[in-house]
């Protein structure tokens, strides 16, 4: 029983992260967890604790019911607008993730080599 509760859960968690165009990084990320945690949760190898859970459906923009395989798939009013930083390029997701991880020192230098790039049209 609960091997399939983690496959369902696993399974939807994938498809939601998937239809949002995130990496399992970005979701690992934003619910507090590590990324390789994350990935046994998605594979199906474990089941997370009720706040994780809690937060993974925010993140996810699912309801509890979906997530567990209750109810079939619907629209969830606080899910209708993704955060605006969902629409972030992955490339841009993981650099902000490595300039997080820098000193202060570092990312003086990362300014200023970005300064010199001319801003997109």
């Amino acid at each position: 029983m609960e091997k399939t509760l983690a496959t369902r859960l696993g399974g939807a968690a994938r498809v939601a992260r998937t239809r949002l165009n995130l990496t399992q990084a970005d979701v690992a990320e934003r619910i507090g967890i590590a990324s390789e945690v994350y990935g046994r949760l998605e594979r199906g190898h474990m089941l997370p604790s009720i706040q994780t859970f809690r937060r993974l459906c925010v993140v996810l923009s699912i309801s509890a019911d979906e997530a567990l395989g209750l109810k079939p798939s619907q629209d969830v009013k606080w899910a209708a607008e993704p955060p605006s930083d969902y629409g972030e390029s992955a490339e841009l997701r993981r650099l902000m993730r490595r300039a997080k991880q820098l000193d202060r020192g570092s990312v003086r230098i990362l300014s200023v080599l970005a300064s010199q790039f001319k801003p997109r049209s």
